[in-house]
Parts: structure tokens; sequence; C-alpha cells
């Protein structure tokens, strides 16, 4: 597959605002299979650490998500791409919805499944580790409850019972207990299991739920469309956002900048 062949298909999963080019390297990188120069809008692809043109599709996505997030971020934060993260929930979460438009349209397939062996794996882990494991945790967060009622009847500190007793990390205890008070699907996993329970509306939780069992949405699409949900029901305002984000860097800055005085100072008299 050419470069030119790549670029017609990102761009038939999404038209960008800004062009951007697409480079097969002829090299073997043991570090990335490719990578992406903000400046100049390029995507570079290590196109020998790829046997096949799918894995070359799924990384070429990859970049191209990137130039995508690149873009739409830079509108408001001009140091996106160059000093700030850019693997955030956010970034994965549109990987995700390309990698499933990519899907649709032919382009790429994932491919577990005409693996025999992969397949027979997966349905093992599914029942048997994803499902029992999420099934055990349920009952796990009703014993849990159950230990609260008593230590409250018996007027033990709970907090005590868990921190020295069953040694749980207090945010583990509250986790589980959420999951055995509400109807989870235990098929979507322990960790997605905790995703749902946190939501407080039943059918806004079974909306997340869904998701899970039937959208075959990754953990962090699914997280960020909750957290876009709950951002448009505040009425949150991007450039309030911005303001208050800027007020908190500033106050870092000043203590920041007041802990190196101190520093300095320590320094000199030594």
């Amino acid at each position: 597959m050419n470069n030119e062949r790549i670029k017609e298909i990102l761009l038939d999963l999404e038209q960008p605002s800004i062009d951007f080019t697409v480079t097969q390297t002829g090299k073997e990188s043991k570090r990335v299979n490719g990578f992406y120069k903000p400046d100049t809008h390029e995507i570079y692809i290590h196109n020998l650490n790829l046997k096949t043109d799918n894995e070359l599709i799924y990384t070429a996505i990859h970049e191209y998500t990137h130039h995508l997030m690149t873009i739409l971020k830079q509108e408001s934060d001009p140091s996106y791409g160059k000093a700030c993260k850019v693997h955030t929930q956010e970034f994965w979460a549109k990987f995700g919805d390309l990698l499933h438009l990519a899907e649709d349209k032919g382009y790429y397939s994932i491919g577990w499944e005409s693996n025999e062996e992969l397949k027979n794996l997966t349905q093992d882990i599914k029942e048997n580790y994803l499902t029992k494991n999420g099934q055990l945790m349920q009952e796990f967060g009703k014993k849990l409850a159950r230990a609260m009622e008593l230590c409250k009847e018996a007027n033990i500190r709970y907090e005590d019972y868990i921190d020295r007793v069953l040694c749980l990390p207090r945010k583990s205890e509250l986790e589980i207990r959420k999951i055995g008070a509400v109807e989870v699907n235990p098929s979507i996993g322990f960790e997605n299991m905790k995703v749902v329970a946190s939501v407080k509306k039943k059918d806004e939780r079974q909306a997340v739920e869904q998701q899970f069992v039937e959208g075959g949405k990754s953990p962090a699409s699914v997280r960020e469309m909750m957290k876009q949900q709950n951002a448009k029901a505040r009425g949150e305002d991007p450039k309030i956002k911005l303001e208050r984000e800027k007020t908190r860097l500033e106050k870092t800055i000043a203590q920041l900048t007041q802990r190196l005085e101190y520093v300095e100072e320590s320094l000199a008299s030594m």
C-alpha cells in the first residue's frame, strides 16, 4: 500500500481543516511503529515494523488521530503536541471511534475471530475470567456492605476494620461496595463494572452498560462519552474551563517559584 492510498483512506474517515502528509520511512524501529510531527503536520510510519496492510492502517489511524487532536486542541492550547501529554483519554476515545469507522468501511479488521485458537481463548477469558470475576466482586461488594452494618451495630469503626483487618485500600473498598449495591452485568468485567456503578441514575447506568455490552466501546471511549455528557449537563463553557485552568496554573507557578527561592536561599547559606 502506497502513501497516497493511506492518505486517501484517512481522509475518507474524517476530513481535517489542515492538510497533512503520510510517509513510509522504509525503516524498522524498536521504539515506535510511527510518529507525528505537530509543527509540520507530517505522519511517518516505520513500515518495516509491520507485516500486513491491516497493521499499516492501524498505525496510520493512530498517527492520524494525533493530527486531528492537534488541530482541535491547539485552538485553545498552543502547547498541545509539544509540551503536554497527548495520549489522553480523549485521544484514545477518538482513536477508538476512527477504528470503528475504518472497520465499518472495510479498511481495517482486528481479525481475532479468524484465528480459531484465539477465538476459543477469547471465549474462555470472557466466560471464565471476566464474567466470573465480575460475579465474585459483586458478591464481595455485598459482603462488605454487610460487614459495614455489623461494625455499626457493634460500635466498631468500619474504617479501622477496612484499614487494619481486611487491609483494603479505602478507594478499592468503596468501588467494590458500589458494584454490590446496584445491578450491573458482570460479563463486562470488574473494571468496567466500576464505571457503570459510578453512574447514579438507573436509566443512565443502563445506557452506559449497553455501550460495553452491545456497542463494543473501549473503556476510554465510554469514560470520555460520560465526561462530555456531564459537561453538557452542567452547561460548562469552554472559555470558563480554560480560565479556571489558567487560575490553577498561575497558583501552581507561584507556589513553585516560592519553593525555588527557598531552595536557592538554603543552598546559598550552606
